[in-house]
């Protein structure tokens, strides 16, 4: 996208440019705050990392709670249909239809989503998110916007890190705006995207680096294939083959058999903390967006990335 059609997402002039985050020299603290409040969302439930912790798994549930967040009764091209999801879904090009089906099965059997019919047309079905999806949504939310309170204490995150549910609903709503953005940058991290493509990948990569950077051996790390596969409900031989796979990326180095000294590489750290990066830039984004969406018109301030 062209800054000045990000900027019309945002309602104004960018507060946080990427660049600035990505070297911010507090980064390293944020990336263990983030890392923190990651794993502890899903640590001890393994049902919900087999559930969500994957790609084509993670986009169903994020983008139907969007989707659902920008719903109008008196707007049918609103209404969030099964069709409706797998257009979206397919900016990101990283499940099929098929898949999506049976994810959507999955979501509703497990609590997340109902699929029932329009009040206003029965003939359609309609998925919604329940609560239980909406709460963990906002859980899910405050872990993602944590690391930019530690880099940006002179800005507000409060809304979010209180779960705010107002305001927590406008923001999914304006993100709706951003997902051909979110997109375009997912995609252009194919280091993120090789632990995201994987079921669980995106906790064992976070338990990989916080391990890492508690241990005295920093940046090695031990990550028993065994504990790991056993905390976040995958097999050892899922997690060896995905640090197989990474190594074979350049992002680790494997020294002993069962993931007992695990040499985490440079381009790794720094991968990482681009698709950190990523995700504060958007959600700084779309925070701005909703305190300005909420602002009366003559009180708007807009803040300028010089």
């Amino acid at each position: 996208m062209e800054r000045a059609e990000i900027e019309r997402l945002a309602g104004g002039p960018l507060r946080l440019a990427y660049e600035d985050i990505v070297n911010h020299p507090r980064l390293a603290e944020a990336r263990k705050v983030f890392l923190d409040r990651f794993l502890a969302l899903y640590s001890g439930d393994p049902y919900t990392v087999r559930l969500l912790i994957e790609s084509g798994r993670f986009l169903v549930y994020h983008i139907a709670g969007v989707l659902d967040a920008g719903v109008d009764p008196a707007r049918r091209e609103t209404w969030l249909t099964i069709k409706r999801l797998k257009q979206e879904m397919s900016l990101f090009g990283l499940a099929s239809d098929r898949h999506i089906d049976g994810l959507i099965a999955r979501l509703c059997s497990a609590g997340f989503m109902d699929l029932e019919p329009a009040e206003q047309d029965r003939r359609m079905r309609i998925l919604k998110p329940t609560e239980k999806l909406k709460a963990h949504d906002r859980d899910w939310l405050a872990a993602h916007v944590a690391p930019l309170a530690v880099l940006y204490p002179e800005h507000d995150y409060r809304a979010i890190m209180h779960h705010d549910p107002q305001f927590h609903a406008l923001y999914r709503r304006i993100s709706i705006g951003v997902l051909p953005l979110a997109a375009s940058l997912l995609l252009s991290l194919p280091d993120t995207l090789l632990f995201f493509n994987h079921a669980a990948g995106a906790v064992v990569q976070a338990e990989l680096l916080r391990t890492a950077m508690m241990m005295s051996a920093y940046p090695d790390a031990a990550v028993p294939y065994a504990d790991v596969g056993r905390r976040f409900g995958v097999s050892p031989t899922h997690v060896r083959q995905l640090l197989i796979a990474a190594e074979a990326a350049d992002l680790v180095r494997l020294h002993t058999r069962g993931g007992r000294h695990v040499q985490i590489l440079p381009r790794q750290w720094a991968s990482y903390d681009r698709g950190m990066a990523v995700g504060m830039y958007l959600h700084d984004l779309v925070y701005v967006a909703t305190e300005r969406a909420l602002q009366p018109a003559d009180a708007r301030r807009p803040t300028t990335v010089e």
